[in-house]
């Protein structure tokens, strides 16, 4: 005699986060790449804020993977 056994398997609901709690990731976040934007496509010539090349070399092939022109 052989017996089946249904398992019954219940989803988790999702959990509501709130808008409060999400903002200040997200502003920060924002600020974070559009900083990595600025070092990668913009740190050189006359907008730059740190001398030097040591900036325009270390993100030199991350430029030319985005597009950015730097020659």
């Amino acid at each position: 005699m052989s017996q089946t056994f249904s398992q019954v398997q219940t989803l988790p609901a999702p959990v509501a986060i709130p808008l409060r709690a999400i903002a200040p990731w997200a502003i920060f976040g924002l600020l974070l790449s559009m900083l990595l934007i600025y070092f990668t496509g913009a740190e050189q010539g006359a907008t730059s804020l740190i001398a030097g090349h040591a900036v325009h070399e270390f993100v030199h092939d991350g430029r030319h993977l985005l597009g950015f022109p730097c020659h």
